[in-house]
């Protein structure tokens, strides 16, 4: 899932602002997703901390 993706979830489907999911660390994204997904094998793979900071350097205005 790509950060758009995954932002536009976290907004539309949890009420996050952007600063909420850019403060956020893997282990939050990824319980929330499992959650939102029913979790077990249909679980989406969040991104890790190397993807984030990736992604925070890329687009550094959220």
């Amino acid at each position: 899932m790509n950060a758009v993706r995954l932002a536009g979830f976290a907004g539309a489907a949890l009420g996050w602002t952007p600063d909420a999911f850019w403060r956020a660390t893997p282990a939050e994204l990824a319980a929330v997703v499992t959650a939102a997904s029913g979790g077990g094998a249909a679980a989406v793979t969040p991104p890790d901390a190397t993807t984030i900071a990736a992604m925070r350097r890329a687009d550094p205005d959220g």
